[in-house]
């Protein structure tokens, strides 16, 4: 087995510490602790815990996008894909104990006192109704015949809100309802 290099480290620990206790909460100090990894380490590979908190969006990132490829790899239709997309969120979440998307946990903390991440935060979510609207571009190309932006618009509304309310309610029925009415949207 291959020994996690120092920077790998660093960025597992602090993603899992970002995500459970919040940024904020999360002290260097703690990371370093964590990591078991002396100060220098740290910022051997990191200028700053802003630049670890960037590390951390863009392996969640990648990890997102990868994670629903793999999912849906199977799936030929635009439809099912699009359902899939539901059930990768449903899972992401009950694996996470409904502990919210990392994104919107991240932006909710932060907001607009970091541009750089609520940038990153905005461009991920574009990303994502970018990969939705091609699929609903695909689902009219396949014989649909659905107004690509509205549905596009409609599906990342239900989507992320199917999140926040199985965030809360800790359930996962909100991706189920979700279901229900996207299949309503696409004939």
């Amino acid at each position: 087995m291959q020994k996690e290099k120092v920077r790998d480290r660093i960025i597992r620990v602090a993603s899992d510490l970002f995500y459970k206790q919040g940024f904020n909460s999360t002290g260097i100090n703690q990371i370093i602790a964590e990591a078991d990894i002396a100060i220098g380490s740290l910022y051997n590979h990191f200028s700053s815990k802003n630049e670890l908190l960037k590390a951390y969006l863009i392996k969640e990132e990648l990890k997102w996008f990868s994670g629903f490829e793999e999912h849906s790899l199977k799936i030929v239709s635009s439809k099912d894909k699009i359902f899939a997309l539901i059930d990768y969120r449903k899972k992401l979440q009950t694996s996470s104990k409904f502990a919210g998307c990392h994104f919107i946990k991240i932006n909710a903390e932060i907001g607009d006192s970091n541009p750089v991440i609520s940038d990153f935060v905005m461009q991920h979510k574009e990303k994502q109704q970018a990969m939705i609207k091609e699929l609903v571009i695909q689902y009219n190309a396949e014989g649909g015949s659905v107004n690509t932006d509205e549905i596009t618009a409609n599906i990342r509304l239900l989507l992320e809100g199917a999140v926040v309310i199985s965030t809360i309610h800790k359930n996962t029925n909100a991706f189920d309802q979700t279901k229900k009415i996207i299949q309503g949207l696409l004939p």
